[in-house]
């Protein structure tokens, strides 16, 4: 016996059915394939396209159209509808009938949609610029939960020799290495090295320099006190990360042992370490007051004296990055690490490790800094293990995990149990004027001299 339709299951029955909704990936939340040892790699390109002010500038780099971005699919073959095809990429187009948003990325995502980058750069000439460009516009698109990224690698490879091959590398040297390139590029303008930059662009490229130059940039100021006449001597000195000790009573670790009373150690507690004023050793100091009445002709040696140093900070960053020194020499080619957590809030006030004059110079907010990034190196040794990285999604307000090609949303409570690596910090309030003006450090000095009666100088 057949069944009985109703008006509204004939209807349905007849009419043709709709094409269900594309489905799409929240922007941001692509995975990168690991490609072989690759996860310091990804984990750091992760952390660059969730940092909103440097992915902003790197898309705005290149405002060609989607045509010159992805002219034509890889091996000659056409685009597929509906979906873009870069010069260097290889489609794997898998259907995925999830409607909606999608929150959680990469190989998390059933049946998604890969990216496969060729192994030659997506242009002509190889620059690590172009690449960041292209990645982070596919990465942001909403269009992709996985991309392998066998162009921005060998790019690697080819402008940094000693990340060539597939060992196990070092993220924060990583970090450091591509920045400093990226920032070579940007200042050769295509003139002295193969840069993909128009010329039409140079203006908008100066731009992108500055902000290269200045999101990480901050300036420290060394202080060093004369023993003898507690004169003080003041230098600026720039910096882009902070490399911060543990406290010594952590370096007795060995062979994994971490004392019951000391398994946890407070970054406030490494900030102060980094910031507290140290001996140095012996009569080593040149000090310019104790010399002041001698003449550069006088046969006689210089008069040396023991000092103090320390270290304050005298210009915050945009984005502060703060290196964690877990990997310590042990004998001569083997590097330890210092397994112990670290605890850090999801607010950071760097009020107490600037120099005094800036307290009041001011607004508090300036201090403030929200947590963006965490870098978390997994396992023992400095030669293996695993990295990852949690990134705060500022399209989306909230925290994602990225595991290569696994991408899972999680909370900022699960961020901070993290065994953090490298942290990042984003200034709440980014002021130009947050630092010290000249005549206020002379202030500072003057007044933290007065009591000697001495003329005082400025370096």
């Amino acid at each position: 016996m057949r069944p009985c339709l109703t008006s509204t299951a004939r209807k349905s029955a007849a009419s043709p059915l709709k094409p269900r909704r594309q489905p799409t990936v929240a922007p941001g939340v692509t995975g990168l394939r690991n490609l072989g040892n690759t996860c310091y790699m990804n984990s750091i390109l992760q952390v660059l396209s969730h940092l909103q002010k440097f992915r902003e500038c790197f898309l705005n780099l290149d405002p060609s159209t989607t045509e010159h971005l992805f002219p034509q699919a890889a091996n000659g073959k056409a685009p597929l509808p509906g979906r873009p095809a870069s010069s260097a990429t290889q489609l794997s187009a898998k259907s995925d009938r999830v409607e909606g948003l999608c929150w959680n990325g990469g190989a998390s995502i059933s049946r998604s949609l890969e990216l496969i980058q060729n192994k030659e750069p997506s242009s002509k000439h190889i620059s690590l610029c172009h690449e960041l460009h292209t990645l982070f516009r596919v990465m942001w698109s909403g269009k992709w939960a996985l991309v392998s990224p066998f162009a921005m690698l060998h790019s690697v490879w080819s402008l940094i020799p000693a990340f060539r091959g597939y060992d196990q590398q070092d993220a924060q040297e990583f970090l450091c290495e591509l920045l400093h390139k990226v920032q070579q590029e940007l200042e050769s303008e295509g003139s002295t090295r193969r840069i993909l930059i128009p010329f039409s662009q140079r203006k908008l490229t100066k731009q992108v320099l500055k902000v290269v130059n200045t999101i990480f940039h901050g300036q420290l100021l060394s202080q060093v006190t004369c023993v003898s006449c507690n004169y003080k001597s003041n230098t600026i000195e720039p910096f882009w990360d902070l490399s911060l000790e543990f406290p010594e009573r952590y370096h007795c670790i060995e062979k994994g042992f971490v004392p019951l009373n000391q398994t946890e150690c407070l970054l406030t507690e490494m900030l102060a370490k980094f910031t507290e004023t140290e001996a140095l050793e012996g009569r080593i100091y040149a000090c310019d007051q104790c010399n002041s009445k001698r003449r550069k002709s006088n046969p006689k040696p210089l008069v040396l004296s023991e000092a103090r140093k320390q270290l304050m900070i005298y210009r915050l960053p945009q984005v502060l990055r703060l290196h964690l020194k877990r990997f310590r020499w042990s004998g001569r080619n083997h590097r330890e690490k210092i397994g112990v957590h670290v605890a850090f809030d999801q607010v950071l006030t760097m009020e107490p490790y600037c120099c005094r004059d800036m307290l009041s110079s001011l607004d508090k907010e300036t201090f403030a800094y929200d947590l963006s990034a965490v870098v978390m190196h997994h396992g023992k040794g400095f030669g293996s293990g695993h990295y990852t990285a949690y990134c705060y999604n500022t399209e989306g307000g909230f925290w994602v995990h990225c595991n290569d090609s696994k991408l899972n949303v999680c909370s900022v409570e699960e961020v901070c149990k993290t065994q953090a690596y490298i942290l990042f910090y984003t200034q709440r309030t980014v002021q130009g004027n947050a630092r010290l003006s000249e005549p206020q450090l002379r202030a500072q000095v003057q007044s933290s001299n007065k009591d000697e009666g001495r003329p005082q100088t400025f370096p």
